[in-house]
């Protein structure tokens, strides 16, 4: 069967995807990823088909600065760009042909719901969110604050029509592209989950148990682990782990900083009050600093590295979260946007991390405090140990061959 996997996004929205497509091509299918230029590599070494879809996830104002109206502004301008580009990647294959199965993310499925239904290609949602409402907890935008059973469904479903407006031009234009006749982002959307069709969930319920009132096919499978070719690391990083305690390591995976000098050398002042030694991923925030007791690096594999160390920095995106629990390592959130807070405060509740330093917020003296409260607490790592446990039992992406297969028998 030929599948395309569409995803969109920063690395951690992507890398997941890699590894489900590797599971999904050892069962013999023709898997092809679609996604942006930049994680072609990623896409490549897991032996997985590449398109392109437009946009480059680095660009933009992704620090909260600009406030909601600029960050709903930014999505805007991203999705339009997005539609066109996954019609693309949808149905101009060189001439092959159309896929027999599409896989939607997150942040694809609003538009991949409209190719479907011109082209009659099936699909399934393959997201890394929950994204429908529940009475459990507010939708993962829509901050951390429980409103009550009532309040977070009926907040759950007004982030819904959020997302709808967000993509409404994107729809209207690619509606009109293809050939449909026209409909609303949220007519599409209610028509498909009428449909029945499987929601499958690349997260573990050791974090975020599956809500009970959630329609019975919403299934929360595991997480997806990225495809890992090569589990070694840089000569220099093991040198650095070996002469000394276990460091922690600090980065702001796909998210920039206005200023990286100011960054770094606020994280450095930081781990010094704390006194820990460092390992700086420069990411897209460009971290850098020297000195016996920092070593800055760039993309390095975080399976063999976190075990290592005595804890973890991070944006608290849905995979560089989910990456720390399988280490068993304590992690300090530093949120910046969109579901981050959702990730960061779960990882508090379940004790294996203090609580979240919002990155607005951020300064020497507080991420120095939550170092030295993640690392010197018994409690995180004791936490974290037993989340790994949970999480090593898990193989979502097993589930999802095992729905793929039984979904295209039907």
């Amino acid at each position: 069967m030929r599948i395309l996997i569409t995803a969109a996004g920063s690395r951690g929205d992507v890398a997941p995807y890699t590894g489900l497509g590797a599971r999904l091509r050892a069962d013999g299918h023709d898997v092809t990823l679609a996604t942006h230029d930049l994680f072609a590599p990623l896409v490549h070494a897991a032996g997985l088909g590449f398109r392109p879809l437009p946009g480059d996830p680095r660009s933009g104002r992704r620090d909260g600065d600009g406030g909601n109206r600029q960050l709903m502004r930014t999505a805007a301008a991203f999705v339009g760009r997005l539609g066109s580009g996954l019609a693309d990647a949808v149905t101009g294959d060189g001439g092959r042909g159309l896929p027999d199965l599409l896989l939607l993310s997150t942040t694809t499925a609003p538009l991949g719901r409209h190719l479907a239904e011109a082209t009659g290609v099936r699909t399934l949602d393959v997201f890394l969110q929950p994204t429908a409402p529940t009475g459990d907890f507010p939708p993962v935008v829509g901050g951390t604050r429980s409103l009550g059973r009532f309040g977070n469904r009926t907040a759950g479903r007004l982030a819904l029509r959020v997302t709808d407006r967000l993509y409404a031009d994107a729809v209207r234009t690619l509606r009109a592209d293809l050939g449909l006749p026209p409909a609303t982002p949220s007519a599409v959307r209610r028509r498909h989950a009428a449909t029945g069709a499987p929601v499958l969930h690349g997260f573990t319920e050791a974090l975020v148990p599956r809500p009970a009132d959630w329609p019975s096919g919403h299934v929360v499978t595991g997480p997806w682990w990225p495809h890992q070719g090569v589990d070694r690391l840089p000569a220099a990083l093991e040198d650095f782990l070996a002469a000394g305690p276990p460091p922690v390591l600090v980065g702001f995976g796909s998210m920039p900083a206005d200023d990286a000098e100011r960054l770094s050398g606020l994280v450095v002042a930081a781990l010094r009050r704390a006194g820990l030694r460092g390992v700086l991923q420069a990411g897209t925030a460009g971290l850098s600093a020297a000195g016996d007791d920092v070593l800055t690096v760039g993309d390095v594999p975080h399976a063999p590295l976190f075990p290592r160390l005595a804890a973890v920095v991070h944006h608290a995106g849905a995979g560089t979260t989910a990456a720390t629990l399988r280490a068993g390592v304590p992690s300090v959130p530093v949120p910046v946007m969109a579901d981050q807070p959702f990730w960061a405060a779960r990882l508090a509740a379940r004790g294996a991390a203090p609580a979240p330093v919002p990155f607005r917020e951020l300064t020497a003296e507080r991420l120095a405090d939550a170092l030295r409260e993640a690392t010197t607490e018994r409690s995180y790592a004791e936490a974290a140990r037993r989340l790994a446990g949970e999480v090593a039992g898990e193989d979502g992406a097993e589930r999802v061959a095992e729905a793929v297969a039984a979904y295209a028998g039907a």
